[in-house]
């Protein structure tokens, strides 16, 4: 994380809520891809889908070996993504219920 030599005028804590208000705005995927791009470097965006690509095949139990040849994905960067899974906060779990049920309905929605 950032150091700064002077504090800011807003503190981390309430510009981080600020951010996650300002996602949580956006009505879809277009919009939320087209703010990520101007949030985001090129750099910054890849490391993202990177971690977010290799999700769906740790919560499979899919070993890091498969998923690095099936992705590209570092091995490193899977294992982080390992760790935040079992030991994080909860968000990667909780994103990827809420995707798959989001997928689910968009399928029985097209039947």
């Amino acid at each position: 994380m950032k150091r700064r030599s002077i504090d800011p005028e807003t503190p981390a804590e309430s510009a981080e809520r600020s951010l996650c208000d300002a996602l949580l705005s956006l009505k879809n995927a277009d919009e939320m891809s087209a703010f990520l791009h101007d949030l985001c470097t090129p750099a910054e965006l890849e490391v993202m889908v990177d971690r977010w690509r290799v999700v769906p095949f740790l919560l499979e139990g899919v070993s890091y070996r498969e998923i690095h040849e099936r992705t590209a994905v570092s091995i490193t960067t899977i294992g982080r993504v390992a760790r935040y899974i079992n030991q994080g906060s909860g968000g990667y779990v909780a994103a990827a219920a809420r995707a798959a049920r989001r997928k689910a309905t968009a399928k029985k929605a097209k039947a």
